[in-house]
């Protein structure tokens, strides 16, 4: 009876604890068929990572170089040696070069090189990352300048042009694409035949010698141009670079490195613009003294036309040129050429007043009016501007300087007689005017013709051997 009721007991507490046992059994064990809800959302970030790396790359760049474990905003090492860094050009032009201002504008790739023990990643394959401006702003750089420099900026098309390359080892490469425009003291006393020195001058603007060693990386192979370097006026002979100091009586001695570059100017073009037209103006004034001395209207318009045209020429070189204090060479040929044609126009002068005092005295020896003032062929070209036969006018007419009433009725006989005269005239043309200007030449004259050609071909001679 007593085993009877004990095994009613036992099967009462097995029916009853049967189902909790299932349940629990459920839900230790997963189905197969039916995954929880954290490994499904476990297994989609772990295919979003490998679809997508980029999602993780700022943590993982921030992490390989330790940018948030130190202060970039001390140099590499500070406290101890300065830190080296080396630097390297690569010319791409020599965009212009302003007389005028006094500058030149010149676009390169300015590299700077150093090391910076903080950036150092551990690599298996050696190779170095590579970034752009964004990183600039989290990490030490050199902070180079260009003394003498009035504008300059960095190109930004179609992103800021800048470079950081950094090494397992910690070695940084910075590279970045820059226009400067820059003075340069330019000697204009032997413009247009000369030639100009320009540099342009790299510093650190806050760290001395001290703290920063500024050198070129690959000594005078630092500096390399493109070998189509061209200028409209200039050859670029020579580009060389050279380091040196700078002293600042507040903060201290700093590295400066140059960019040295020569600039031989073309003179072509100078040649065609100013010097041949100057030749011209002066061999042009010469001309009056060949035409007779009593053709009043033409020999003083030509030697004003010649002098106008000279302070012209004059003008337009000063515009385009600084205004300098000391005498350029291009002064000295056109302010001399300007002298041979004021010369000129004094000569005539010279040559009317002298012509004037030697009739007036003639006159009072002889109470007659000289055979000068006869209406000869040079009389009667130099007022009315026709050639006239002497022989057959002067038995016609006599001029004199006191009646008006002469000349008109020389002109009209002259103008009446127009058919002996013409025969005449084409028989004897060239032995009369060769005759008149023997006779109706100054003895200034004379010389003139001789004595100006001559020494301003001694001036060409002295001027062209010291400037060439």
């Amino acid at each position: 009876m007593i085993l009877a009721s004990q095994l009613v007991f036992f099967t009462f507490i097995w029916i009853t604890l049967m189902p909790n046992a299932s349940v629990v059994a459920e839900i230790k064990t997963p189905h197969p068929r039916c995954p929880s809800s954290m490994e499904q959302t476990r297994k989609q970030e772990t295919r979003m990572r490998k679809e997508d790396s980029t999602k993780v790359w700022p943590l993982k760049y921030k992490q390989i170089l330790h940018i948030e474990d130190h202060d970039f905003a001390m140099r590499p090492g500070f406290g101890g040696s300065p830190v080296p860094v080396g630097i390297d050009i690569q010319v791409e032009s020599i965009d212009g070069i302003s007389e005028v201002d006094m500058d030149f504008t010149m676009t390169f790739y300015l590299r700077h090189y150093w090391k910076d023990e903080r950036l150092a990643f551990p690599s298996k394959t050696n190779k170095s990352m590579t970034f752009d401006h964004r990183l600039i702003e989290k990490i030490w750089v050199p902070d180079i300048f260009f003394v003498h420099s009035k504008r300059s900026f960095v190109h930004d098309t179609t992103v800021e042009n800048i470079m950081l390359r950094v090494h397992p080892d910690g070695n940084v490469l910075f590279s970045v694409r820059i226009t400067v425009s820059a003075m340069c003291f330019m000697d204009f006393s032997r413009f247009p035949l000369d030639t100009q020195n320009c540099s342009l001058e790299l510093e650190s603007y806050a760290y001395n010698e001290e703290d920063l060693m500024l050198y070129w990386k690959h000594g005078n192979k630092s500096l390399n141009t493109n070998e189509h370097i061209s200028l409209s006026q200039f050859f670029v002979e020579e580009f060389s670079a050279s380091s040196g100091f700078a002293f600042y009586s507040s903060t201290g001695w700093y590295n400066r490195l140059f960019i040295n570059f020569v600039l031989r100017r073309h003179i072509f073009f100078f040649v065609l613009q100013t010097y041949f037209p100057a030749m011209l103006m002066v061999m042009l004034s010469w001309v009056s003294f060949w035409i007779d001395r009593r053709a009043v209207p033409a020999r003083v318009s030509l030697g004003i036309t010649t002098v106008l045209t000279m302070s012209t020429i004059l003008s337009g070189v000063s515009a385009s040129m600084p205004q300098v204090s000391y005498v350029k060479a291009v002064d000295v040929y056109l302010w001399v050429s300007s002298l041979f044609v004021f010369l000129s126009v004094i000569e005539y002068a010279a040559v009317n007043y002298l012509t004037t005092v030697e009739e007036r005295r003639r006159f009072k020896k002889t109470g007659k009016i000289s055979r000068m003032y006869s209406i000869e062929a040079s009389q009667a070209m130099a007022f009315d501007g026709c050639y006239h036969d002497s022989k057959t006018d002067m038995d016609q007419t006599s001029f004199s300087l006191h009646s008006e009433e002469g000349a008109l009725q020389a002109r009209c006989i002259s103008n009446l007689s127009a058919d002996s005269p013409r025969i005449k005239r084409r028989k004897s043309l060239g032995g009369q005017v060769g005759r008149i200007i023997l006779e109706n030449n100054h003895v200034i004259d004379t010389y003139s013709r001789i004595l100006f050609p001559t020494v301003y071909i001694m001036f060409n001679l002295f001027y062209w051997s010291i400037y060439v």
